[in-house]
């Protein structure tokens, strides 16, 4: 169950805003040790939640590689979802009602800002891995750069360092999708359901591939139509994915995160991205998935490249930029042998 951090002081945002403060939800798993040296912290992607064991599964939890009986494991919500962070659902406190619309742009500088006080808070003023897929792996990305004594190890997956043309048009279009909606903007927890359905629609093109959709959505596929227009599996699986996401998320709050997606760029006051990167000091695993389209092989590559003794893994999978999701025994896998190889040459260096 996740908890809520209040902070409750001036919080600037990139865009000048001053916020009186803000809430934080998070959920940790296992104990920090006495050495207080067991922290693995992870970062979600654009929809989930705090609770990493709930949607990444395959590597978290008791018997996996992250497992709470060995690591003090923490996940925070970001900004602007409805999972129990500051959000358009938020009570604005200036007028006592929710923020809306109104809801103060946070960059994805902002968000790592804003949980440095959320580390301070937890006593850690160290992290043993940082990892991270997607908008999760800029989150890390950025804040190893900000905070370079912070994390030993960072594993990056399925991100780049900034959000390229390619990205903010598909994310333009999902929101053009949710503006079609006339009722997006009302104020009703059911408001925008069919632009947000749409634009989940347009997403999960850009996060799987042709050839996963030639495996799992072929034409000869049994399925049960979700009504009677519906002639095709894959017809049926978008619809299907639409619906799932809006029993289980917000419009408004899904818009928003569209827009901190855009803001994305380390390089940003900082002299561009290759320099920023270069300020990275944690031992570095970049992890791309080779079918990606929506942060293709080259922005890992982009990552290796200027962040100094980085190392590059590309997984082969059929299931595009999901595939960060989906292969998980490939990544628990590479992560096992990264982390034991750099301990073991941290013991033989500290026997010397």
């Amino acid at each position: 169950m996740s908890k809520i951090f209040q902070y409750n002081k001036p919080f600037t945002l990139e865009s000048g805003e001053t916020l009186s403060g803000f809430h934080l939800a998070y959920t940790t798993h296992g104990k920090l040790n006495n050495a207080a040296d067991n922290v693995v912290w992870i970062f979600h992607a654009l929809t989930a939640n705090s609770n990493p064991l709930e949607w990444w599964p395959g590597l978290t939890g008791e018997g996996r590689f992250i497992d709470p009986s060995k690591y003090f494991i923490v996940c925070v919500n970001k900004p602007g979802s409805p999972y129990g962070s500051i959000s358009p659902l938020s009570t604005d406190p200036e007028t006592g009602e929710a923020y809306h619309d109104r809801f103060p742009s946070f960059t994805i500088r902002d968000m790592v800002k804003a949980y440095i006080h959320l580390r301070e808070y937890l006593g850690i003023n160290k992290i043993f891995i940082g990892t991270g897929g997607s908008t999760g792996g800029m989150q890390l990305l950025e804040w190893a750069i900000e905070e370079p004594e912070l994390f030993e190890h960072i594993v990056p997956i399925a991100t780049n360092a900034l959000l390229s043309p390619w990205g903010i048009a598909l994310n333009a279009s999902q929101r053009m999708a949710i503006e079609a909606d006339p009722t997006w903007l009302d104020k009703d927890q059911n408001a925008g359901q069919k632009g947000l359905a749409a634009a989940r629609s347009i997403a999960l093109l850009s996060y799987r591939h042709y050839n996963g959709y030639q495996i799992t959505q072929s034409r000869d596929k049994a399925f049960i139509p979700l009504s009677k227009n519906v002639k095709h599996a894959a017809d049926n699986y978008q619809r299907y994915q639409g619906i799932k996401l809006v029993n289980r998320f917000n419009t408004l709050c899904y818009y928003k995160l569209t827009q901190s997606m855009d803001s994305h760029d380390v390089g940003r006051n900082r002299g561009g991205a290759a320099n920023a990167l270069a300020g990275i000091k944690a031992r570095t695993l970049i992890i791309g998935i080779s079918s990606d389209i929506l942060y293709p092989p080259v922005e890992q590559e982009f990552l290796q490249k200027n962040i100094s003794n980085a190392k590059l893994l590309m997984i082969q999978s059929e299931f595009g930029h999901d595939g960060f999701l989906l292969e998980y025994e490939k990544i628990e896998s590479a992560l096992e042998s990264f982390i034991e190889k750099n301990q073991r040459s941290f013991l033989k260096i500290a026997s010397n």
